[in-house]
């Protein structure tokens, strides 16, 4: 049972591989049972639609006496103009400076309404350059815009918990934030919540959908289930082009409806933003505690093994080899011999205690060393050092600032 624990250990489906294998068939059954959804309700409708136009479409060629052939060339020449942006009712112009600034930033932003798109050559090979780099730039401000949101909503969050702390009793009336954190054993350490974060952010996000969806209801003249939709499709950048706001040829306030609506729509596009990246480490987090029901409970060998190794200061042979990630713990002090051997059932190698010892010196030189040059006290000493070990993106940044992601959980 043992060889068959250490043969799965040395196995390539390491937990990287396994989380990423449990998502990909997770989504692929998302997919499908939406597919199913979808089409068990949209494909009547979709019948009878078409059987409608059918219909029409002969009764119109009867009454007028116009071949059919010709009904349907005159239709595709209305359909080529709809795409060029022409329409029956007067609209406002799509390229002009206000009409092309809302190009680009549906562009940039991935939203891709398509209700605009360049019909020259030379127009659209600068959109391939253009979307490039602006899309990689619009990325790299919702991380930005993700890094503070988190920050600030940290700093609340940690307000609220020390205000906590001092009416239980745990934290004096006097304490203040400042070099004075370090001795407050009740905040070393402490990082919001994830689900807390989600919460806030979900609660953000409906009220500013709600609040844009009653902007367009009335401005727009749709009513509030579409307007909600549309919010949904536009600030989750799906941009389906069905419905689009700010096409009529004049409005009301029209400077300030146009104000408005760029607000909106960036601020709803930031939001979803986070809390799609927040509802991910969710969605991570479930990933590992099915993984973890996978793990191998072979014999109660191995489940003994497991409560030796997750023992803070046991020292166990081989633990070298076994861990490549070694962390010094200043607080803990190292069991005797004997408690060593009560643990472990066996003899504790004195070439790999010394090995150890040598690491855990090399490792506090190299802290001291840090500290010494300026270097931020609390630089994970177990990572690799490249530029890439604590993960890049939305995931490290909340990884770095959220608790139930840390490494110590």
């Amino acid at each position: 049972a043992v060889g068959s624990c250490r043969r799965r250990r040395l196995a390539p489906l390491n937990e990287d591989n396994g989380r990423f294998l449990l998502l990909a068939a997770l989504i692929a059954a998302y997919l499908s049972a939406g597919a199913t959804v979808f089409s068990a309700l949209e494909s009547p409708s979709e019948a009878a639609a078409q059987l409608r136009w059918n219909r029409t479409l002969h009764n119109f060629s009867r009454i007028f006496n116009i071949s059919l052939p010709e009904l349907r060339a005159f239709l595709r020449s209305y359909e080529a103009a709809m795409a060029a942006g022409i329409r029956v009712d007067a609209l406002r112009p799509r390229w002009d400076f206000p009409g092309a600034f809302y190009f680009v930033g549906t562009v940039v932003s991935t939203i891709g309404f398509g209700m605009t798109t360049p019909a020259t050559v030379a127009g659209k090979l600068f959109l391939i350059v253009y979307g490039l780099f602006g899309c990689a730039g619009t990325i790299l401000f919702f991380n930005l815009f993700l890094e503070r949101i988190i920050s600030l909503l940290a700093f609340i969050m940690r307000a609220c918990y020390e205000r906590q702390l001092q009416r239980s009793g745990l934290l004096p009336p006097s304490f203040r934030r400042g070099p004075s954190v370090s001795g407050a054993s009740s905040l070393v350490g402490w990082k919001p919540s994830v689900y807390h974060v989600m919460l806030i952010l979900g609660i953000f996000a409906i009220t500013l959908s709600c609040c844009a969806s009653a902007m367009y209801t009335a401005v727009e003249g749709w009513n509030y289930i579409d307007s909600l939709y549309y919010c949904f499709v536009t600030f989750s950048t799906i941009g389906f082009g069905d419905l689009v706001s700010n096409q009529k040829a004049a409005y009301q306030h029209q400077g300030l409806y146009r104000f408005g609506n760029f607000m909106f729509i960036l601020m709803g596009v930031c939001c979803i933003y986070s809390l799609f990246n927040v509802i991910s480490i969710v969605i991570k987090q479930i990933l590992n505690w099915v993984l973890k029901k996978f793990e191998c409970r072979c014999c109660s060998k191995c489940q003994k093994s497991s409560t030796r190794l997750s023992r803070r200061n046991a020292i166990t042979p081989g633990a070298r080899l076994r861990r490549h990630n070694v962390s010094v713990d200043p607080d803990g002090q190292y069991d005797s011999d004997t408690e060593g051997r009560r643990l472990s059932g066996e003899m504790i190698s004195m070439r790999e205690l010394t090995a150890s010892n040598k690491v855990s010196l090399a490792i506090l030189q190299k802290q001291l060393s840090e500290t010494a040059n300026g270097y931020p006290r609390n630089v994970c000493i177990n990572t690799r050092q490249n530029g890439f070990s604590a993960g890049v993106g939305a995931l490290a940044i909340m990884n770095n600032r959220l608790a139930e992601t840390s490494d110590s959980r």
